[in-house]
């Protein structure tokens, strides 16, 4: 693959629908790997689904947690995911033992998780209510940012490209830039609409190229500004936004925003329907929208780093846009010919001759000179997509691609080894613990796993009683909030939910059916269908 031919000379974003990533379980959220080689999907039942994009095939599934997923991140060499739950939890895994490092609990919901994009011991979390608190992974200490107004404690944030700067916003508009390493505010601004009333801010989202960033706002305008501008401008500077981008016919609000891979497209989704926006941001121009299924709501967006591919979530299911691939074969043979029916070829004088009589002789140019110059095969140059500016080497230790083990479903005793005949007595003995222990873990009791460490992170003034934005039913006024998950001791019936987890049966992945109340223990060989959550929890 030879991503410096990738750069058409037409439009480079997705034009139409190239299929969708059933997980079985309803997805929530999604993130690409910085190479965009694996995409992970965070799930309803707390499973992390890891997607081979290149195959579009299941490389990996961990089971993360017991309540929804609602937020990932991906470490810049790819070996570590971040996760956060709708039960306050944050986790770390390490993608390829598919294993829990370490554990954070929140008193409040987890809005969003992010990796320092070249530290990844370091990660910045936002939660529900309370001032963005950025995790030292090390020493599991954390450190809470300044905000404005203590008084307004909705606040989102994001490092931006490099993580140098941390930037933060409010439900007023003010938008401050601090100093990752110190906290120290080196700029702010406040964002304004067209009179001096001021709107909250949604979401902030960098570029991986270039120093632009956009701010996703509560009066439905996304704002395009260059990193640059705001640290020249200092504190309480007035910058101009580079461009405004909205849909002025529908005032449409948008639910999620981000840049494409090389920073010259901006993709946002609709918080209405199923339905993506593109706009050019050099000019501010809509370029294209592209249209899912009539009457979905879209949750989540994630555009390819290297590629005009975005995939969209709604309904539970990935959905993949691309360009629309044609098949051009005079681009191979400029003279290829496409033939109707079989036509007799005449043969050329001289045409399949081992030596050509009749050609004459070639004039001495350099082309003799070029033959004697060597041609260096063996060493590979660095792909510059997978590079930073700022860089002149790939990363050797990057984790691109997981492998994957066949699943064998009754493996045999002892496939490679001797005949049970040839085996000594001495060794029955162990044997016979090996069987024991094969036993147990066909039972599906696995050897004991090291429990990873639970840090409780303890904010002052933060309310314990909140719930998740994604658990929230919208009720008769007193909003009503609904506890999803599996909770503790709950044996009644429950109202389907789209994001109950679902319960599984062994590790085989399939959903129970029908009333599952002291029937856990049902034979495997009745059939299963993986539809719809379970109404039922144990």
């Amino acid at each position: 693959m030879n991503l410096e031919l990738l750069e058409s000379f037409g439009q480079n974003y997705p034009e139409e629908a190239d299929g969708t990533l059933d997980c079985i379980s309803m997805a929530l959220t999604c993130t690409f790997n910085r190479w965009g080689t694996l995409l992970a999907v965070g799930c309803n039942d707390g499973r992390i689904v890891i997607w081979d994009f290149l195959t579009r095939g299941i490389a990996k599934i961990i089971s993360a947690h017991i309540h929804p997923v609602c937020s990932l991140c991906w470490s810049r060499d790819g070996h570590k995911l971040v996760s956060a739950s709708t039960d306050n939890i944050v986790s770390q895994w390490d993608v390829l033992s598919g294993d829990c490092d370490q554990r954070f609990r929140f008193p409040s919901p987890i809005l969003k998780v992010q990796y320092h994009p070249r530290d990844q011991n370091k990660v910045l979390v936002c939660p529900m209510k309370s001032a963005p608190v950025m995790l030292t992974l090390s020493d599991s200490k954390h450190v809470v940012l300044p905000v404005d107004d203590d008084s307004d404690l909705n606040v989102v944030a994001s490092f931006d490209r490099r993580g140098e700067y941390i930037y933060t916003g409010n439900a007023k508009g003010k938008i401050l830039v601090l100093k990752t390493d110190s906290q120290d505010l080196v700029a702010s601004f406040r964002v304004t609409t067209g009179t001096s009333n001021t709107t909250a801010i949604k979401s902030i989202e960098f570029a991986r190229k270039g120093s632009c960033f956009l701010i996703n706002t509560a009066d439905r305008i996304i704002r395009v500004y260059d990193g640059r501008e705001i640290l020249t401008c200092g504190r309480d500077g007035e910058p101009e936004p580079m461009q405004k981008l909205q849909d002025l016919v529908n005032r449409t609000p948008w639910k999620k925003c981000c840049f494409s891979g090389d920073g010259e497209y901006i993709v946002a989704g609709s918080a209405r329907q199923h339905a993506l926006y593109i706009w050019e941001k050099s000019i501010g121009n809509l370029v294209k929208i592209l249209h899912g299924t009539r009457g979905e709501l879209l949750l989540d967006v994630a555009w390819h780093p290297v590629r005009p591919i975005i995939a969209s979530i709604s309904s539970g299911v990935v959905s993949i846009w691309a360009q629309n691939q044609v098949e051009n074969w005079s681009a191979f043979a400029p003279d290829f010919k496409e033939l109707d029916e079989n036509v007799e070829y005449e043969e050329r004088e001289s045409e399949f001759d081992i030596e050509d009589e009749d050609k004459s002789e070639p004039e001495q140019t350099g082309a003799d000179a070029a033959e004697d110059e060597e041609v260096d095969v063996t060493s590979v140059d660095p792909i510059a997509a997978f590079c930073s500016s700022d860089e002149e080497l790939e990363d050797s230790k990057a984790l691109l691609y997981l492998p994957i083990a066949p699943e064998v479903e009754d493996p045999e005793e002892n496939p490679y080894g001797p005949p049970p005949d040839a085996v000594p007595t001495s060794l029955m003995d162990e044997g016979a613990s090996s069987e024991k222990k094969r036993q147990s873990s066909a039972d599906g009791s696995q050897p004991p796993k090291k429990k990873p460490k639970t840090t409780n992170i303890e904010l002052q003034g933060v309310p314990n009683d909140e719930v998740h934005p994604l658990l929230g039913v919208k009720g008769d006024g007193k909003s009503k909030k609904k506890q999803a998950g599996r909770p503790k001791g709950s044996k009644g019936k429950e109202k389907d939910s789209p994001f109950k987890p679902k319960l599984y049966k062994g590790d085989r992945g399939l959903p129970l059916e029908g009333p599952t109340q002291g029937k856990v223990q049902a034979e495997l060989s009745q059939p299963l269908s993986a539809g719809g959550a379970i109404s039922e929890l144990l």
